[in-house]
């Protein structure tokens, strides 16, 4: 079996391959959304997601790995959104590799933190949990948003991003990867 850190970097290469290539296709078009239409983004991609585990059936060809690298790289791309902002300014290819390189380096820190504090409590954890996790973090994030950010005692909406992209990759190690259409 790989270590946590192998399997964590050849998904997240994996994500930032995908992303790059995307970027070649469409530029940084996605620049101009603001941050609570990222949000319904990854929503949608988790509820998707929900919707096959539970029907056990999926009438889109697109499937799941691929949803949850989708949900990794709009978290990226949200997370890039929250230090920038919103506007309709190109990013260049290689300073957007940096911006990319430099949240997912914050995530995999936040998650070997969390990791060694939880012993990786999540390899025991099924697919369908984590999933849900997804989307109730997600709802929490569109209630911070609804609340124009302001919190009382919780973490922002970064830090849920955060955590969506660890559970999301969690969840591509337990189903055994990357195989994507």
């Amino acid at each position: 079996m790989k270590s946590t850190e192998a399997e964590y970097q050849e998904i997240i290469q994996h994500c930032q391959d995908l992303f790059t290539k995307k970027n070649k296709d469409y530029g940084t078009s996605w620049r101009i959304l603001r941050i609570p239409s990222i949000t319904d983004q990854i929503f949608i991609k988790a509820q998707r997601i929900r919707t096959i585990q539970e029907k056990g059936v999926q009438k889109v060809n697109d499937d799941i790995a691929g949803e949850f690298i989708g949900i990794i790289n709009y978290c990226v791309m949200a997370l890039i959104q929250i230090e920038l902002g919103a506007d309709k300014s190109d990013i260049n290819a290689d300073v957007l590799t940096q911006f990319y390189n430099t949240q997912v380096s914050a995530v995999k820190e936040l998650l070997f933190d969390k990791n060694h504090d939880y012993g990786e409590a999540w390899r025991d954890m099924r697919v369908s949990s984590m999933t849900d996790i997804i989307l109730m973090k997600l709802l929490r994030i569109k209630q911070i948003e609804d609340n124009s950010g302001f919190t009382l005692v919780s973490e922002g909406v970064k830090s849920g991003y955060q955590d969506i992209i660890n559970y999301s990759v969690f969840c591509l190690i337990k189903s055994n990867g990357l195989q994507t259409n």
